[in-house]
């Protein structure tokens, strides 16, 4: 290995270096501000392990600097031999031109830094959140026994998965707050409705004439479904969260592998083809996942196979854990990298293809649907309610609560289809 070689490995083991040590800082100020000793103690293995990485690296470094031979600069006045030529006379013409050099030089020179400086942003240090604390404070130790246990084991999965910056036991804690205070809001509402009743005309609160027996029959729901609903929520919140980011990703994967594609055909080194996609900026959330697998390899000191397989199990999306295992085992057998990409954006290609045109039907669908019910529907539901006003038929109602049900109905139909559409979207897009 000559000496350009051993420059080139000690800016890597360098940079590697500081890499690491940034790790490191950022770890132990996580550490300091973390107020639970379970999160401590996993920081701080954490950390063990990346100083034994920056020992490695060290190690490494003094071995490239001791393979690095540096000649001695030149010292003392240098004597002017017999055989030296005497000195060429300099023209006006060329001394104009040397003149002239350095100032097309510093204007090439400042217009190469202008194309080289990079915005670099700030990162600001994220804050701890107040009521993930304020979940812990109450139900820690109920959440830590219920997790050794291995309940919400499925949980822990889809948070990783989701890229959610929650560990289990603080999840699970903010569950049991959050359907805490549903239960207890809930609660005070089933009060308020026990004694008063709310009315569309003036004045809009007045007190309940029904017995209390009857009127706990009508509303003794109240502080069952709102606490149930929202544990259920936040129970299937992360792998809803999950579901989206995957749709994210294989919406970006067909588009992603014709890259890789054409970078693998220049026979680059495979960590590198992660590198240059993540560095392009083109697929945010695939980026992500991208520089989770680099993490993997130049920080925990990973191989390529290993950390592919890893990033496979925690993906979000099953055609992106397909692409990653299909890679690795291309690698281990020694496949060709550009036939495997090929291959594979061609057949995601097509699927991405397939699943547009779906989209498009379920759309023309889901607009039917939505004229009927919104349109016709709620028109046939006030003619049938005017009808038996007018007839004293059946249930009579007033004007004014008729216009009310007919207008709280259309709005509650128009929210629904707008989450369902929100929804439908963010998997798809």
């Amino acid at each position: 290995m000559n000496n350009n070689d051993n420059i080139k490995k000690i800016r890597e083991s360098i940079f590697k270096e500081k890499k690491i040590s940034a790790e490191i800082n950022s770890l132990i100020n996580k550490a300091e501000n973390s107020k639970r000793e379970e999160d401590k103690k996993m920081i701080e293995s954490h950390i063990d392990k990346l100083r034994i990485s920056l020992q490695q690296t060290n190690s490494e470094l003094l071995n490239y600097l001791e393979q690095t031979n540096v000649p001695a600069p030149l010292t003392g006045n240098l004597n002017i031999t017999a055989n030296a030529k005497p000195e060429k006379k300099i023209s006006g013409k060329e001394i104009e031109k040397a003149e002239k050099i350095p100032e097309l030089d510093k204007t090439i020179i400042e217009r190469l830094k202008k194309e080289k400086e990079k915005k670099v942003e700030k990162k600001e240090e994220k804050k701890t959140n107040t009521y993930a604390n304020l979940s812990n404070k109450f139900f820690a130790n109920i959440s830590m026994s219920l997790v050794k246990q291995k309940k919400f084991r499925t949980i822990g999965r889809d948070l990783i998965k989701a890229n959610l910056n929650y560990t289990l036991v603080n999840y699970v804690s903010m569950l049991f707050l959050t359907t805490t205070i549903a239960f207890i809001g809930s609660f005070l509402i089933f009060l308020f409705f026990l004694f008063f009743n709310l009315s569309p005309t003036l004045p809009i609160i007045t007190m309940a004439t029904e017995g209390i027996g009857l009127r706990l029959l009508e509303i003794f729901w109240i502080p069952i479904i709102f606490p149930l609903g929202t544990f259920l929520f936040m129970y299937n919140y992360p792998s809803m969260e999950r579901k989206s980011l995957g749709g994210k990703i294989d919406a970006e994967l067909p588009f992603a592998a014709i890259h890789m594609s054409a970078i693998a055909s220049s026979l680059v080194d495979p960590t590198k083809i992660f590198s240059i996609i993540s560095s392009t900026n083109e697929y945010p959330n695939l980026e992500k996942e991208f520089n989770k697998l680099l993490n993997e390899i130049n920080i925990y000191g990973y191989d390529l196979v290993t950390a592919l397989k890893d990033s496979a199990l925690n993906s979000p999306s099953a055609k992106l854990s397909e692409l990653l295992n299909g890679l690795a085992t291309t690698i281990t057998s020694g496949g060709s990298l550009y036939e495997f990409f090929d291959k594979r954006s061609q057949s995601l290609l097509f699927e991405y293809r397939l699943d547009k045109e779906k989209n498009t039907k379920a759309a023309e669908n889901f607009m039917d649907i939505y004229i009927s019910v919104v349109i016709a529907a709620p028109m046939i539901f006030m003619l049938l309610l005017m009808m038996m006003k007018i007839s004293g038929l059946g249930i009579s109602l007033s004007t004014g609560l008729i216009t009310l049900l007919v207008v709280g109905g259309v709005s509650l139909i128009n929210i629904f289809f707008l989450v369902y559409l929100q929804l439908k979207q963010s998997s798809t897009a």
